[in-house]
C-alpha cells in the first residue's frame, strides 16, 4: 500500500511526500475527518512509510517491515485503545508512555496510534501531551479524531494536522463503480452525495441497502397506493417473525421512508422506491410513517410482541 492508495487529497499528499523527501517525518500527526473519510488508511500507510526500509520513494508495500504493518503484526506498531469503554482509560495512556521508553524491538520507530483520539478524556490528554512534548528520537504519535477541536490546545500545537477531505465525484464514482460494479450509476451517485464524498461512508450506504427485502418491496406498493387492506397483509405474516427477523425488516423501512423525506429537500434518493414514497405521499405523512416505526423500533428492544408492533403498525401506516 503506497501513497496513492490514499484516494484523492492530492494537496495532502504532496505536502507528506515533500516532508519524506526531506526526511522531516514529524513524531506527531493529527488525522482528522469524519468516519470514512480515510483516516484508518492513511494512518497504516505513514506507520509503513516510518518502518520502510526500502530505497526511494516510501512506503514500497513489499519489504519485510512493510508487509508486517499492513498486515497488523509489527511489534513497533502499538494501539492504544479500549473498545468497549467509551473513553480510553487514562491507565492504558499511562502504561503506552512507559513503553514508550522501551527501544523499537526491530523497526526504525516506535509507534503509538490512537484511533479515537476524540475519546481521550482531559486527564489522559494531559498524561499524553508529556511524551509529545519531548518523545525520544524514534518515538511517534499518531492521534485520529473527526475533528482537531476535539482535542486540547496544548495537544493540537504540538501535531501536524493532515484533515481529509471529500472525494470529487470523478474520484468517487469510479471507486464505487469498482466496489458495486451490479448497482445502477444514480444509486452511487446518491451514494456519494448523502456521504459528502467520503468513500468509506458511501460504501457503508450501499452496503446498509444492498437489496430490498420482499416486505420493503410490498410495503412500499401498498403504502404508495394508500390501500389499508394491501398493507394488513404485508404486516399480518410478519406478526409470527422473531425480533431479529423483523428488526432489519423495519430497519429497512425506516431507511426508505427517510431518504423519500430527505429526497424532498433535493438529496437524490436511494432507491426508485424512496422517489415513489416521495412522489406518492405528502410529508407529513412520510414524517408521521418515519415516527411510527422509530417508535416500533424502540418497542421491539423493549420487550414488547411482534404481534403487538405489527398490529400498532396497521394503524399508524395507513
Amino acid at each position: 500500500m503506497k501513497l496513492a492508495a490514499l484516494l484523492g487529497n492530492d494537496t495532502l499528499k504532496r505536502r507528506l511526500s515533500a516532508l519524506q523527501a526531506k526526511g522531516k517525518l514529524t513524531h506527531s500527526f493529527l488525522l482528522t475527518g469524519p468516519e470514512g473519510s480515510g483516516r484508518h488508511t492513511l494512518a497504516r500507510i505513514l506507520c509503513a512509510a516510518m518502518q520502510c526500509t526500502a530505497p526511494g520513494e516510501r512506503p514500497c508495500g513489499v519489504c519485510p517491515q512493510c508487509r508486517k504493518v499492513l498486515d497488523g503484526a509489527h511489534p513497533d506498531i502499538c494501539i492504544v485503545d479500549d473498545p468497549e469503554k467509551k473513553t480510553i482509560p487514562v491507565k492504558l495512556v499511562r502504561d503506552a508512555c512507559t513503553d514508550l521508553y522501551i527501544r523499537p524491538n526491530e523497526g526504525q520507530r516506535k509507534i503509538y496510534l490512537f484511533p479515537r483520539a476524540q475519546d481521550l478524556n482531559q486527564q489522559g490528554q494531559n498524561v499524553l501531551l508529556k511524551s509529545i512534548e519531548e518523545p525520544p528520537p524514534y518515538g511517534t504519535f499518531l492521534l485520529l479524531a473527526e475533528h482537531a477541536e476535539q482535542l486540547l490546545p496544548t495537544i493540537r500545537s504540538r501535531c501536524v494536522e493532515l484533515r481529509l477531505s471529500p472525494l470529487p465525484e470523478a474520484v468517487l464514482l469510479p471507486a464505487l463503480r469498482e466496489r458495486f460494479p451490479d448497482v445502477p450509476e444514480g444509486t452511487l451517485r446518491a451514494a456519494g452525495v448523502r456521504a459528502g464524498g467520503y468513500l468509506g461512508r458511501a460504501e457503508s450506504i450501499r452496503r446498509d441497502d444492498a437489496g430490498l427485502l420482499p416486505q420493503s418491496a410490498a410495503f412500499v406498493r401498498a403504502y404508495c397506493a394508500r390501500r389499508p387492506e394491501e398493507l394488513l397483509q404485508v404486516l399480518a405474516p410478519m406478526e409470527r417473525l422473531k425480533r431479529e427477523q423483523l428488526r432489519p425488516i423495519l430497519t429497512q423501512w425506516q431507511a426508505l421512508l427517510v431518504s423519500a423525506l430527505t429526497s424532498r429537500s433535493g438529496l437524490p434518493p436511494l432507491r426508485p422506491e424512496c422517489a415513489q414514497i416521495a412522489e406518492a405521499r405528502p410529508v407529513s405523512d412520510i414524517t408521521q410513517a418515519i415516527e411510527a416505526i422509530r417508535l416500533a423500533l424502540r418497542d421491539l428492544e423493549g420487550n414488547v410482541s411482534p404481534g403487538a408492533i405489527c398490529g400498532a403498525l396497521t394503524v399508524k401506516l395507513r
